[in-house]
């Protein structure tokens, strides 16, 4: 039997969008169930996101701690953004948001892993990129504001965020997904058999 997650669309009667905000929306469906009934979902709308696990020559993962108001917790994480433009190719945000984050460059990437983050109640698919052959990208710092303002940045040993996510001290759920394919990749089949940073996602359809 092949595990694998398929695409599946069940009927909806009506829906509706009771608040937008800014780079989000909520979304209410009136959604038939397989006996018949109707009823209603609410869930948030997002336009994805692209985290970027980036792994330097002495086995260290580049990290950032900032201030997440929704949790009131600073969470060690991974570089990450939304996917700011319909279609955007995945690779070019996750290129932009290592450069504005941490002011770095790869000279290598491959798709990690994708996740549904809470397919509970969001639609936000994010894919998790492994970019190795680190250096300082030329020119000046990007200007970040609000709660990247207080951002902290440093390179830890993978090991070292494994123990942290199996204590449960380390919560960011991309954080904890790409540190743990890391993981895994390294005591399977190795890096080089990881996907191509362009790999198709169906979640998100891009074009190269």
């Amino acid at each position: 039997m092949t595990i694998k997650d398929t695409a599946e669309e069940w009927q909806v009667k009506a829906s509706r969008t009771p608040f937008v905000g800014n780079k989000t929306s909520v979304r209410t469906d009136d959604v038939v169930m397989p006996d018949g009934t109707v009823v209603h979902r609410d869930y948030q709308v997002h336009p994805g996101s692209v985290a970027v696990l980036a792994l330097d020559g002495e086995g260290r993962v580049l990290v950032i701690r900032q201030y997440r108001h929704p949790v009131r917790h600073k969470l060690w994480e991974i570089p990450a953004g939304l996917l700011d433009v319909p279609g955007e190719n995945p690779l070019h945000a996750a290129q932009r948001e290592l450069y504005e984050e941490a002011h770095v460059k790869a000279g290598d990437w491959r798709v990690l892993t994708d996740v549904y983050t809470t397919p509970g109640g969001c639609d936000e698919a994010v894919r998790i990129f492994l970019a190795r052959d680190l250096a300082e990208a030329e020119g000046e710092r990007f200007e970040v504001s609000e709660e990247e303002s207080d951002m902290e940045l440093d390179r830890l040993p993978l090991e070292d965020l494994v123990r942290g996510v199996l204590a449960g001290e380390l919560h960011n759920n991309c954080l904890v997904v790409g540190v743990l394919s890391l993981h895994a990749a390294l005591n399977g089949a190795g890096l080089d058999a990881l996907r191509p940073a362009e790999a198709p996602w169906p979640a998100r359809p891009f074009e190269s």
